[in-house]
Order: structure tokens, then C-alpha cells, then sequence
């Protein structure tokens, strides 16, 4: 007899899209008739699609209709398995019921975008993943959804994208600053460039790398990188304009005490809990830090930008989802789990959570007793209660990113401070 344990590893398989052994399904099978539940004899049906048995699978998932019919698992099911047969206006039929039965549900979305993009109705399709996202932003199938649907009006590259380092970027990179005539230096992982004002402007390396590997490949290299010197050079500009529109993009980042050390010339100032406070100017492409020189050609002091900073901050508090950590991975959850996620995605999620309209929002989630806090992630913030040991464990398991802040960290009424 197959035990619980070896169970759940055939359905992790299936659920992965694996196609099963014969012995593998077979187990599956025999626990499947001395099961209750619809669950049992659907992971079965899922474990013969994956295998492209999809017509041996049909009547499985009928029968299992006719006892679970408003199970919206088994809906799903069926609709994939008529995906299969290419039979869309049956699967259709079943993703309308099952839209019914769960309004919220994003499994009904998701399968609804991948229908929409069988019969080439894109637009539709971005709406399901954009109504999906909106309810599960950590979804990573959702998320892959959204890149296909991305590159669907896209044109091929002529030829597959060179495989280019990130060493072999940075040296094509600063041959392109030098073809361009803009002066500048390497300091860690950030690159200083000299500002036309006199300053020095900072940008991140690894934010410049990511983006080349995340750009169509229509261009060489080569290409890439003078066109991205040429954008370099032209942020000068920028930094010495004095006008309300440099104060809008202005953003409050935490950073630990040792961060002033690789980052010389940023302007900054302490922060809580042994922290430093840093500011940047919101980009879609680059992370760009204040430096202290741009000051005075914008017009503005330290204290202008910090209350600029923190205003625009206040303004975007972001989203507080129940989360689950499983296997070293941050999920979101339906239901409570003892652990909450501050999750913009921006960046400043850190730096958020000091705000006051975000505490509010993270109160109305948590409660109001002080909070443990993970900032271990930039791209989001981990919080549970003080009081949920177990929780607080879990955090501590999870540890942090190279770029990110170690250790936890204790929010309340009064502020933030090490925990």
C-alpha cells in the first residue's frame, strides 16, 4: 500500500504537470477508490491530461461533475481536459459555471486568459491576468501568463539572443560611456557618473544588467549599450531642474548601517532602528540615489527632500496580503496564516511601513500589538504578530536576500527598532 507520504509526493508531481510512470498511476488509482471527496479521483483525471490522455480523463471528470457540482476544482478540471480536445465552447460553459459558483476565485481567471489566448483574443485574455494579479499578485503562473501575453505582438528576433554575462555587460557598458564622453567611475555594485552640474549621479549595476536580459533581442549588444550611454549621459538634466516635477519622483529607501560605505556622495541621513534612510527617484529602468551635490542646482535642501520623499511615500501605501511560507518561497494565502505581506513590489516597501497611512492598513490585517518584521526582501516586507511565536520562527527560517536587511525587527505605535 502506498503511504500518505508517497501520496502527497505523486500529487506535487501531477500538480507540477509531470506525467507519471504506470506503477505512479496506478497508486494513485487504488488510493483514488478508497478515497472520499472529489480530490483522489481528480488528481488521477489532472495525472491522465498531463500524460495527453485527455479522452480517457473526460468521463472521470463528468462522473465527478455529476456528484461535485458545485466543486469549482473539478470544473476547472473538466474545462482543461476539454482545452485538450480543442473543444473551447464546452470548456467555456464550464468556466462560466465555475465563474458563478467563485466570483474571487483566480483559477477561474487564469484558465478563462489561457481560453482567450487559444482563440487569439488578446485583449481579453490581459484582462482575466490583470483581474487574476489583482487578487493573487504572487502567482506565478499568473505571472508567466502576463509575460506571454506581452510578447504576443511581438515579432521574433531575427536570430536566438546572444548569451552575455553580466561582466561581459559592464565592460561593453563602460566602453559606451567612454565612446559617449561621459565620465564615470565603478564603486561596488553601482556605477557614479558625472553630472553635468558638477555632481555625481548614481545608478545601480545590477538594475542596468537585469533590464538588458529582460529586453527583446532585436539589438546586439553593442547597440544596446550606446543607446543606454546616451540615456546615462542625458540624466544630468534632470537632477539640476528645479521645479515640483524632481520632487514628485522623490522616494524614501532603508538601507543598513553599513550601506554609506559603497554609496559615497548619496545623500542620506540615520533612520530607526540603527538604519540608514536614502533617496531615490522613482524610474521604471534605473535605481538612481539623490546625491548630496544635486541639492543645490535643484534648489532644495536635505530637509525639503526627506519631507518630499516621505509625503509621496504616504500617499502609495500598498496592498497587505495574508502570505505562507513554503519551501523557502513567499505565497500569498486565502485565508489567515499568522503572516502578512507589505507588497508594492517597488522597492520601498520598507520604508512604507513607517508611514502612517500604511500601519493603518497593516493594522486592520494584524491587530494592534507590536509586530515582528522582515526586511529581508526588497521587493516586499513580511510581518506577523510579536506574540506568534511560531510565525516569528518561520521569518527567522527564511532569512534574507544578499539585498537585503538581516535580522528582524519590531514595529509599533511608536516606530520601528531591532528586535
Amino acid at each position: 500500500m502506498t503511504s500518505p507520504l508517497e501520496l502527497e509526493h505523486l500529487r506535487r508531481k501531477v500538480e507540477s504537470g509531470a506525467v507519471l510512470a504506470d506503477a505512479e498511476l496506478v497508486a494513485l488509482r487504488d488510493a483514488a477508490r478508497m478515497g472520499s471527496g472529489p480530490t483522489p479521483r481528480l488528481v488521477v483525471a489532472h495525472a491522465l491530461v498531463n500524460a495527453g490522455a485527455e479522452r480517457e480523463a473526460l468521463p472521470l471528470l463528468e462522473a465527478l461533475r455529476r456528484d461535485f457540482p458545485r466543486d469549482i476544482p473539478v470544473r476547472l478540471g473538466l474545462a482543461r481536459a476539454l482545452l485538450g480536445l480543442e473543444r473551447h465552447g464546452d470548456a467555456e460553459v464550464e468556466l462560466r459555471d465555475a465563474m458563478a459558483l467563485g466570483p474571487d476565485d483566480p483559477e477561474v481567471l487564469k484558465v478563462l486568459a489561457v481560453l482567450a489566448l487559444r482563440r487569439g483574443e488578446a485583449e481579453r485574455a490581459r484582462a482575466y491576468v490583470a483581474d487574476a494579479l489583482a487578487r493573487d499578485p504572487f502567482d506565478a503562473e499568473t505571472r508567466l501568463l502576463k509575460e506571454e501575453l506581452e510578447a504576443v505582438d511581438l515579432p521574433p528576433p531575427p536570430t536566438p539572443q546572444e548569451q552575455v554575462l553580466r561582466p561581459e555587460f559592464t565592460a561593453a557598458l563602460a566602453a559606451a560611456l567612454g565612446r559617449a564622453g561621459v565620465a564615470f567611475r565603478r564603486q561596488g555594485k553601482d556605477l557614479l557618473l558625472k553630472l553635468a552640474t558638477g555632481g555625481v549621479g548614481r545608478v545601480d549595476l545590477g538594475s542596468l544588467y537585469g533590464a538588458y536580459r529582460e529586453a527583446p533581442g532585436t539589438r546586439g549588444l553593442t547597440a544596446y549599450v550606446d543607446a543606454l550611454a546616451a540615456r546615462l549621459g542625458g540624466l544630468s538634466s534632470e537632477l539640476g531642474e528645479a521645479d515640483a516635477r524632481l520632487e514628485a519622483r522623490l522616494r524614501p529607501v532603508l538601507r543598513p548601517a553599513d550601506f554609506p560605505a559603497g554609496a559615497v556622495g548619496a545623500l542620506h541621513r540615520p533612520g530607526p532602528a540603527g538604519l540608514d534612510v536614502f533617496y531615490v527617484l522613482e524610474d521604471a529602468d534605473f535605481v538612481r540615489y539623490l546625491p548630496t551635490s544635486a541639492l543645490e542646482g535643484a534648489g532644495l535642501t536635505a530637509d525639503a527632500v526627506d519631507a518630499a520623499a516621505w509625503r509621496n511615500l504616504e500617499a502609495r501605501p500598498a496592498p497587505v496580503h495574508p502570505v505562507v511560507i513554503d519551501q523557502g518561497e513567499v505565497r500569498q494565502a486565502e485565508a489567515f496564516t499568522g503572516l502578512w505581506a507589505v507588497a508594492e513590489g517597488d522597492g520601498h516597501d520598507g520604508a512604507r511601513l513607517l508611514t502612517r497611512a500604511q500601519w493603518r492598513r497593516v493594522v486592520s490585517q494584524a491587530g494592534e500589538g507590536p509586530l515582528q518584521v522582515s526586511l529581508g526582501r526588497r521587493e516586499l516586507v513580511l510581518v506577523c504578530r510579536e506574540s506568534d511565536e511560531a510565525s516569528r520562527e518561520a521569518l527567522l527560517r527564511l532569512g534574507h536576500a544578499p539585498d537585503g536587511i538581516p535580522g528582524l525587527f519590531r514595529l509599533s505605535a511608536d516606530g520601528l527598532s531591532r528586535a
